[in-house]
């Protein structure tokens, strides 16, 4: 059990979260986990899983069985001081999270790896803004990036009508990878 937050004195708001099975060729790398992602042990379970499966138009068990699910963070951080939405992550936090994310990076070797979120896009592609990214097909280590922008309600990012247009391009572009990857 990975206690590296506690003993930083970071207060832990669940245990850490991650699914993956082995073989599978893609994986998807979140921020950090949601509230209901912390209470039920398992990635991309709230209302922001439900958008991505939706946008990638795959069931629960569909989505689980193809992607490696982990995220920049593996620990819900709570609320964010707003109310709205939840906490980003400290760069501390991250930090001591990171070798999780390398580990599975170099032993996974996956085909296609999807970034979803501004920060994730950050951390594994070191890409700062969505608009650059997201609707592109980029190459890391070998395996194939296709950044997807975050799903949760709490993000702007999709309110303008041209990001809409470079969601759609991305998501197709995850689907095609995936029939490459999986097949």
């Amino acid at each position: 059990m990975c206690r590296a937050c506690a003993e930083a004195g970071y207060r832990l708001e669940s245990l850490p979260v991650f699914e993956g099975r082995p073989g599978q060729r893609a994986m998807i790398v979140g921020q950090a986990p949601g509230v209901v992602e912390g209470e039920e042990r398992r990635p991309w379970r709230g209302r922001a899983g439900q958008t991505l499966r939706r946008w990638l138009d795959m069931g629960e068990e569909e989505f689980y069985a193809t992607f490696y699910c982990c995220s920049v963070t593996r620990c819900y951080p709570g609320r964010h001081p707003s109310g709205r939405g939840d906490r980003r992550p400290t760069p501390e936090e991250m930090g001591l999270c990171r070798f999780w994310l390398e580990w599975e990076l170099r032993l996974l070797r996956p085909a296609l790896l999807v970034p979803v979120g501004g920060l994730a896009a950050k951390r594994i592609l070191g890409i700062s803004r969505l608009g650059d990214c997201i609707g592109s097909r980029l190459e890391l280590d070998g395996a194939v990036a296709i950044p997807l922008p975050h799903p949760s309600g709490a993000s702007g990012w999709l309110n303008a009508r041209p990001n809409r247009a470079r969601l759609a391009e991305a998501v197709t572009l995850v689907r095609a990878e995936l029939a490459r990857a999986c097949a």
